[in-house]
C-alpha cells in the first residue's frame, strides 16, 4: 500500500539497503502569498503554511524512536521496550528526570511504513560514524537506526552546571555503527550556525543557544575577563566556553523565537 498526501514533498532522505527515512515537508507558502498577504498573516497563520513530518520504511530492520512519536505504522512491525528489568528501568528513569528524556526508546522492528508525529517544528537527519557521540539538548532526539544508544552526559564540574543555562545533565547519542539519527530541532534548520573547531581555537557564547557538541568537544563556563569585577562590569558575565576538535551547533535566534515554535 501507498500514500503520500498531495501538498507532501521530501524535503531530506537517507537510504541504505534496508531502511529508508525521509522528512517530508507540508503545505508551504500559499501560491498567492506576496508582500500584502505575509502583512495580513500574524504568526500563528504563519505556522499552518509549514509542517514537517518523518517517515520511515523498514525491511527486515528496525529502528528507534523517541516515546511518542509514533502516529501510526502499516506492515508486519512489531515493537518492544528495552528497559533492561527493574534495576535497568530505574537508572533510565533517573536520567529520564535529569534530561527531560523519556526513560524508554521503543525498538520497532520488522517490515513496513513508519509514520511520527507530524510537527510545526524542523528536523534534520545526522550521521555519525561507528563509536561517535555527540551531546544535544534536552529533547532533540526524535528517532534513529537501531545502532545507537541515548544516555546521560554529566556537565564537567558544578560550576559549569550553575553558570552554564544547561543543567547538570545533558543527552549523549553513542553510535554503535555507522547510522542516521534524527533530530527535532529547536529552530529552522536555516538558523543554524554550524562551527568544526580545529582544536587551536575557542568558541565563546554569551548565552544558552549551543544545542549540539562533539564529545570531543570540551563544554565550560569562563568568566569573561580574568577578574569578577571586570566580567560584572563588561556586563557580559560567564560565557560557554567550548574547545578541542569537533563540531559545535548554535541557534544565536533561539533567544527571540516564540515558545510556540
Amino acid at each position: 500500500m501507498q500514500f503520500r498526501h498531495n501538498d507532501f514533498r521530501i524535503f531530506s532522505s537517507v537510504k541504505r539497503e534496508n531502511l529508508i527515512i525521509e522528512i517530508m515537508q507540508a503545505g508551504g507558502l500559499p501560491e498567492n502569498y506576496n508582500e500584502e498577504v505575509a502583512k495580513s498573516l500574524n504568526h500563528h497563520e504563519h505556522d499552518r503554511f509549514h509542517w514537517q513530518q518523518v517517515r520511515i520504511l523498514i525491511q527486515d530492520s528496525s529502528v528507534m524512536l523517541e516515546s511518542g512519536a509514533l502516529q501510526y505504522m502499516i506492515g508486519n512491525i512489531e515493537m518492544e521496550n528495552r528497559t533492561g528489568g527493574v534495576g535497568g528501568f530505574a537508572k533510565k528513569f533517573v536520567g529520564s528526570a535529569v534530561t527531560g528524556e523519556t526513560a524508554n526508546k521503543p525498538i520497532y522492528r520488522g517490515s513496513g511504513e513508519i509514520y511520527l508525529e507530524p510537527k510545526r517544528k524542523d528536523f534534520t537527519l545526522i550521521e555519525l560514524a561507528a563509536g561517535e557521540e555527540v551531546i544535544v539538548d534536552d529533547g532533540l532526539f526524535y528517532c534513529a537506526e537501531n545502532k545507537v544508544k541515548v544516555g546521560v552526559a554529566k556537565q564537567g564540574n558544578v560550576s559549569t552546571a550553575l553558570f552554564g543555562g544547561e543543567g547538570l545533565f545533558q543527552t549523549k547519542i553513542t553510535a554503535s555503527e555507522n547510522c542516521y539519527v534524527v533530530l527535532e530541532l529547536p529552530v529552522p534548520e536555516y538558523e543554524l550556525v554550524r562551527y568544526e573547531l580545529d582544536g587551536s581555537e575557542t568558541l565563546k557564547v554569551d548565552g544558552s543557544f549551543a544545542v549540539l557538541r562533539s564529545s570531543t568537544v570540551e563544554f565550560t563556563v569562563e568568566k569573561s575577563t580574568k577578574s569578577l569585577v571586570g566580567s560584572a562590569t563588561s556586563g557580559e558575565g560567564m560565557l560557554q566556553t567550548f574547545r578541542g576538535r569537533g563540531e559545535v551547533w548554535l541557534a544565536p535566534t533561539l533567544p527571540i523565537r516564540p515558545k510556540t515554535f
